[in-house]
């Protein structure tokens, strides 16, 4: 059983780390990883995939290498996308614990389980009991899984497989009735089922954190000295059953001012609930696309397109069709990639997109207003 109430509430996401020149910057990835430890907080997530693979290896230099394996928790994950066979279970679990530099690892999860391809592989392969046989061997200390797809198919693993411990979904206000999204309702089966919670995406990928001057105005009115980022994951942490959540931080600034929020945690109050409300409402006017800036459709893109970049340049167009900026972002950004317009309509990235976004039709959109 997972002590919910005695896990660390904010968990350091090793998916957006600080970058020079696209390496990842282990300077400051250990004067962050040393500001969070020291107030208390103790819980990293990695993935086998996040930076190329090299998040994983920034566990065991800026983490395990300087303190005590006791004193931290370390959760990572199995992709369906990298198997071909049951063999590449272990292949790949093995080559996690020497990338990490643990024998054990305190929480595992089966990787973006979704309708079709991904859920399908895991049973294919039969990796659910291949985690609880783990477990048994003490190299997992609990076992769940990321989760994407529908309330209908979460229903149907949680029966399927009652071994699970807890459950990572993307939860954030803005995402809480999103369609496709779903935050409310796949924290309303878990709720009911009693099963821990562990937030991803609670600022939407920095979406939330950098607000249009009139949301940020909205909250600015309610709470003067509050961020952005605050109020979304004390949205997050205001929720029952709610174990931890992940912020993947990129800055020592947003390090601390997410630490700020969490070491002296204040619940939402009803009224700060409604100003969350009426941003919801205005924000879901704005005709902006929801990009969380995961870069799952960057590594595959055959056109070398920085698609999550692309889309901050559109979203800008969408807002500001007079701002000449986001054209000059554009042409500065593709000036060593590829174009919106060189988009050959493969599919990959559709394929991968966590918010199952039309990207083919985005591409065509950014071209017509970007490439001319």
């Amino acid at each position: 059983m997972i002590d919910v109430k005695n896990m660390p509430k904010l968990g350091f996401g090793l998916m957006r780390l600080p970058e020079n020149d696209g390496v990842i910057d282990m300077a400051q990835v250990c004067e962050m990883v040393d500001a969070y430890m020291k107030k208390g907080f103790n819980y990293f997530d990695t993935a086998y995939v996040y930076h190329g693979g090299k998040s994983e290896t920034v566990v065991k230099e800026a983490i395990t290498r300087r303190y005590p394996r006791e004193s931290f928790y370390v959760a990572t994950k199995l992709p369906a996308w990298e198997m071909s066979g049951p063999e590449d279970r272990d292949r790949i679990f093995e080559e996690q614990l020497s990338r990490c530099g643990v024998d054990y690892f305190d929480f595992y999860l089966l990787h973006s389980i979704e309708d079709g391809n991904n859920y399908d592989t895991y049973e294919k392969y039969d990796c659910f009991n291949w985690g609880v046989q783990k477990r048994a061997e003490g190299k997992i200390k609990h076992f769940g899984f990321s989760f994407h797809g529908t309330p209908e198919l979460l229903e149907k693993v949680l029966d399927a497989h009652p071994e699970v411990e807890f459950v990572q979904i993307q939860l954030n206000y803005l995402d809480w009735n999103n369609q496709l999204v779903q935050s409310g309702k796949l924290y309303e089966i878990l709720s009911r089922r009693q099963m821990p919670v562990i937030v991803m995406e609670p600022v939407k990928g920095g979406t939330l954190a950098n607000l249009e001057p009139e949301l940020l105005d909205m909250f600015k009115a309610a709470r003067p000295n509050a961020s952005a980022a605050s109020w979304a994951l004390r949205f997050a942490g205001s929720l029952d059953g709610v174990m931890t959540i992940l912020s993947g931080m990129s800055t020592k600034e947003q390090m601390e001012d997410n630490l700020n929020t969490f070491a002296d945690f204040e619940p939402l109050s009803e009224e700060e609930k409604k100003v969350i409300g009426e941003v919801v409402k205005k924000r879901l006017d704005m005709p902006l696309i929801s990009c969380t800036s995961c870069r799952y459709c960057c590594d595959g893109c055959p056109a070398k397109i920085k698609i999550p970049d692309v889309f901050r340049a559109l979203n800008t167009v969408r807002l500001y069709p007079e701002d000449g900026r986001p054209k000059m972002f554009y042409q500065g950004l593709t000036a060593d990639s590829g174009k919106a317009g060189d988009c050959i309509a493969c599919g990959q990235c559709e394929g991968v997109c966590p918010q199952h976004l039309p990207i083919i039709e985005l591409m065509k959109e950014a071209s017509e207003k970007l490439d001319a």
